[in-house]
């Protein structure tokens, strides 16, 4: 597969997502369900029947009536089965989008055309006619397509995009980045996972569960998410988002990041004290009120920070922890001292998650708490003055890349 038809392939994938997406969000009623990939890509089940939708994108192909002559094959099939028995009625809906050729479905759709151009087919030079086969009359024909929808003119894949994080934004409010970081984020994930269930009833979920589902606060690192932006891409958005201040005001601001011990290099993170130390302290002579950032690094061993400290000392980067003397038990107001020119503190290590909270809860003056997170969240700050940002990220050189 070129590189381009597996871009267009994977667009593909993107669209029906997106489209099942709008599909729960545009439910009526908060106990009405979507299932995926069970009747068609997509079905909606409410209170008193089912839309079973199979979504088209093909963005450089003009429309044919082949193109979705299966499909429809495929849904009288299913239609002949349905007539018999109690089942709730099934509706049947195909949306497709296309460069060209749109005008071929312009007259509509009658038990004649339905024939000729979707039922009537050859296989190995032998003449077969679906609807013969299945055993249908023209009076069951009418019905079927009175239950069929066609829709050959269904939005791009920027506008269906567009139209999600629309819907989103006005359902929970906020602005368009925590509509597509947030929420679009958590449901593509959730969308993805039901796709791929074994079971068919595992593959259902409510409008109701869903909006409870992907209602976050965390940017959680989807790789379909980040694929479909790209990873530079994504992260320059969360820099703009968070880290783009031009003057930079003199708040107490906390770096949490977490280090995967396997893959852990201790340069790696000098680095990224150093780079927070460049660009989120300001230790000038002229400054007015002098600060410099907090850091505290998840998963770490007490030995490696040791030999990290040891290094910064080494290379005369000037830090505290504090801890005033060998043996002293951590005193959140020694570690709470304004840096300033004169005494030259850099940065500010935090041991534990236990002097993190510590030290916030003691700081009255604007507080901010960025937590970088591989897996899980492992801090939680309830307190709605201070803004808690919680990012997962992929590996530790993100932080940089964001910050």
């Amino acid at each position: 597969m070129s590189d381009r038809s597996a871009v267009d392939t994977i667009r593909g994938y993107f669209y029906q997502f997106d489209l099942s997406i709008l599909s729960i969000l545009q439910l009526a009623s908060m106990e009405d369900s979507v299932e995926i990939e069970c009747i068609e890509d997509i079905d909606i089940r409410t209170a008193t029947d089912v839309t079973a939708t199979q979504c088209k994108y093909y963005a450089k192909t003009e429309y044919n009536h082949s193109v979705i002559k299966d499909a429809v094959k495929y849904m009288l099939s299913h239609f002949k089965e349905s007539l018999t028995g109690t089942k709730p009625k099934v509706y049947y809906s195909i949306k497709g989008h296309y460069s060209s050729g749109q005008e071929k479905l312009d007259g509509g759709i009658d038990v004649d055309f339905l024939k000729q151009h979707f039922l009537t087919y050859k296989k190995e030079k032998v003449t077969h006619q679906h609807h013969i086969d299945l055993g249908l009359s023209d009076t069951e024909l009418e019905e079927f397509l009175k239950r069929l929808k066609i829709d050959v003119r269904a939005k791009d894949y920027e506008e269906q995009f567009r139209e999600v994080i629309d819907t989103l934004q006005a359902i929970f409010g906020g602005s368009p980045f925590s509509a597509e970081y947030f929420f679009y984020n958590n449901a593509l994930a959730l969308i993805r996972e039901l796709s791929i269930k074994a079971a068919p009833a595992d593959r259902s979920i409510t409008k109701r569960e869903f909006l409870t589902k992907i209602n976050t606060s965390s940017v959680l690192f989807n790789e379909w998410f980040v694929q479909r932006k790209g990873k530079r891409a994504h992260l320059a958005a969360l820099r703009k988002e968070y880290f783009t201040d031009f003057n930079i005001s003199p708040f107490e601001r906390f770096f949490l990041v977490e280090i995967d011990p396997v893959s852990y290099i201790r340069s790696d993170l000098k680095d990224l004290v150093l780079r927070l130390s460049n660009k989120w302290a300001k230790l000038s002579v002229r400054e007015p009120v002098p600060f410099c950032p907090y850091i505290y690094v998840h998963g770490v061993s007490g030995n490696e920070l040791l030999a990290l400290k040891r290094e910064l000392c080494a290379e005369e980067f000037k830090f505290i922890d504090g801890h005033d003397f060998l043996g002293a038990d951590f005193n959140y107001q020694s570690i709470m001292q304004q840096a300033t020119h004169g005494n030259g503190i850099k940065i500010k290590i935090l041991n534990t998650l236990s002097n993190v909270e510590q030290t916030v809860n003691s700081i009255t003056k604007t507080r901010r708490i960025y937590q970088f997170h591989l897996g899980s969240c492992y801090f939680e700050y309830d307190n709605p003055s201070v803004r808690h940002v919680k990012i997962q990220i992929e590996q530790l050189s993100d932080v940089k890349s964001i910050i």
